[in-house]
């Protein structure tokens, strides 16, 4: 009988058993994180379930958000005399998904050790390809693969759904487009396709799109609560207050993730040459090595502009992006030159006390 069957069912693989012998932990004392309520975790092992909370000195040490657990994270706990655990470690983690919030020039982790990102936009009155766009460069900047699924299938033709689909394959390539509803049900038996045992799946996308009602239909339950389209604003509401993982009967990971209006990006950079890879290739053949592609001579995004070759809109949205992360990385980069300077001036303080000191 295999040692980890357990662990195995929940996610766990030779990647993270590799990290777990480099930290020399035992495997019982590896779990996985399926809740956070602020600041206390809700995990999972070979034992069952049970909670945490992280050590102070985790707390004392931490820089940043990534420092701490997050949903989807393979943690090395320790137990302690009231039957709870306290997190020790974690496991470093193979995909990410980060996020920007507001008007901040900082990242957040939303989830850990996803295998496939399910984009959700409902196509009665979301279906924005720009916004597809946004959520296909946050799961390729994490190593995420992503499938896209096009809600509410029931309230549109047969024809306007293929021409979606069309669109988005056309704007997007080769990326999966499952078109569902839980109205009449159609699109779901494809979508549990993609749910394998012991993978782990998160849901993306804006609020009232419809996330929690395809994952209840998914789990066969309605664990999850659900509400209706605000009548006056148009907008969805928050009905997933947190991130929290379930457990489909087939095996399936599934993680619900909290709507959001805004997708903002913030250390993308290698997310958006994925996505935009076309754009990329082709600012390569500009006359100029630092062409701003307005009206350069010899711009090569120009001309494919102009023929067609690159959609207008499209460009657009990949100059947007652009933008977000190189003032992402500009606003980071002048927080690390204050810290270093700051450093420098404690060291210079220490010096100079210790100098009046011996006098």
């Amino acid at each position: 009988m295999d040692k980890y069957r357990k662990l195995k069912q929940l996610g766990y693989s030779d990647f993270f058993d590799i990290n777990r012998i480099k930290l020399g932990a035992n495997a019982d004392q590896v779990v996985r994180v399926t809740a956070e309520h602020k600041g206390v975790y809700e995990v999972i092992g070979e034992h069952g379930e049970s909670r945490a909370t992280v050590t102070g000195k985790r707390m004392l040490t931490a820089t940043n958000r990534d420092d701490f657990p997050a949903v989807g994270d393979w943690v090395i706990t320790k137990d302690t005399t009231d039957n709870t655990k306290v997190i020790v470690d974690i496991l470093p983690r193979k995909t990410t998904l980060h996020k920007k919030y507001g008007g901040k020039d900082t990242s957040q982790l939303i989830v850990a050790n996803i295998d496939t990102a399910l984009i959700v936009e409902s196509i009665d009155r979301d279906y924005n390809l720009n916004r597809f766009e946004r959520y296909l460069v946050l799961a390729r900047e994490g190593g995420v693969n992503p499938v896209i699924i096009l809600n509410k299938s029931d309230l549109s033709s047969k024809d306007e759904i293929e021409k979606n689909i069309e669109d988005i394959q056309e704007r997007f390539g080769k990326v999966d487009v499952v078109a569902t509803s839980t109205i009449d049900e159609s699109g779901l038996n494809e979508l549990t396709q993609y749910i394998e045992t012991g993978k782990t799946y998160c849901f993306l996308g804006s609020s009232g799109v419809g996330k929690s009602s395809i994952i209840n239909k998914l789990l066969h339950s309605n664990l999850i609560a659900t509400g209706l389209i605000g009548d006056k604003t148009g907008r969805g509401r928050h009905t997933t207050r947190s991130r929290q993982m379930y457990f489909t009967q087939t095996g399936g990971i599934i993680i619900d993730n909290p709507g959001s209006r805004e997708v903002g990006l913030a250390d993308s950079k290698s997310g958006v040459e994925e996505v935009f890879s076309d754009i990329e290739i082709i600012t390569r053949s500009c006359k100029f090595a630092n062409c701003k592609h307005n009206d350069e001579p010899g711009c090569a995004i120009q001309d494919a502009l102009i023929s067609g070759i690159i959609d207008a809109s499209r460009y657009e949205n990949y100059q947007k992006m652009q933008k977000e992360t190189n003032h992402y990385q500009l606003s980071d980069y002048e927080k690390r030159l204050k810290n270093k300077k700051f450093g420098k001036y404690v060291k210079k303080v220490k010096t100079d006390i210790e100098k009046y000191k011996s006098k």
